[in-house]
């Protein structure tokens, strides 16, 4: 009987308190009163196994309870970076698309050029099939942008926007763990910049170990926490990196990767 009420005690009372209580209650029974010294031996696993016993069995709840947290906090993790990754991916090319559709329109409503309608259209089937190929490699975690591809993009979709571009010739100079989260910065930032700007003119520059988007437009160029900037933000901090975005004194916004 006295087992089974230690055991109770041991499974109410934090794992501290359980072990002491297995002790206090060993060295009483060794040291208090007359000892047959001949029990003892049958003594000790009667107080140490329930003891043990309960604490496992305690143990392993607390082990099932964090897989399960374990599981959950990767879950979360995956669906965030799903979101984030597809915002990138979409945000641009749904943007692109559009502008390319709205100019193919004014075109064959002006009746202007049939042909430069046909290539704008032609570009419009190539971005959707394009796009409809990065979702797919976003899904299965396997897409890696290239900050070279981007540079074009970009180009491709200010002058469908009808904005002046001046970008770099290339990106050979950037540093290669920087290539990939400065890809983000640069398609999220001429995303930006043909959706609210309402500039006339966009310029990228570009560092080693940084990367500006600047625009001359009077609109608010500055995106939400959550509708991209937070996300550019994370890739940046994992590679030592950080985001800033604001106004430009002169007019216009900027936006600003670097590491330093």
């Amino acid at each position: 009987m006295f087992g089974f009420a230690l055991v109770v005690a041991v499974w109410l009372l934090p794992a501290r308190w359980s072990v002491l209580l297995g002790l206090v209650t060993l060295a009483l029974q060794v040291f208090l009163g007359p000892v047959d010294w001949g029990h003892v031996g049958g003594l000790v696993p009667g107080i140490v196994i329930p003891v043990a016993v309960t604490l496992l069995i305690r143990l392993v709840v607390q082990l099932g309870q964090a897989h399960e947290e374990i599981a959950a906090l990767a879950a979360a993790a995956e669906r965030d970076r799903l979101a984030r990754d597809l915002h990138d991916v979409l945000g641009h090319s749904l943007t692109t698309i559009t502008v390319k559709s709205g100019l193919a329109r004014r075109v064959l409503e002006s009746g202007g050029d049939p042909e430069r309608a046909l290539a704008e259209l032609r570009d419009v089937e190539r971005l959707s099939r394009q796009a409809h190929g990065e979702v797919r490699l976003t899904v299965s975690g396997r897409r890696r942008p290239s900050l070279a591809a981007e540079l074009a993009g970009a180009r491709a979709a200010l002058r469908a926007a009808g904005i002046g571009a001046v970008l770099p010739p290339s990106a050979d100079h950037v540093r290669a763990e920087l290539a990939g989260p400065f890809a983000y910065v640069l398609r999220e930032g001429v995303t930006n910049v043909i959706r609210h700007s309402g500039a006339t003119r966009c310029e990228v520059l570009l560092g080693d170990d940084w990367l500006e988007v600047r625009d001359d437009g009077p609109g608010r160029n500055a995106a939400e926490p959550g509708n991209g900037l937070s996300g550019l933000a994370e890739r940046l901090r994992a590679v030592g990196g950080r985001i800033e975005a604001g106004p430009l004194p002169a007019g216009g916004f900027r936006l600003r990767a670097s590491r330093t």
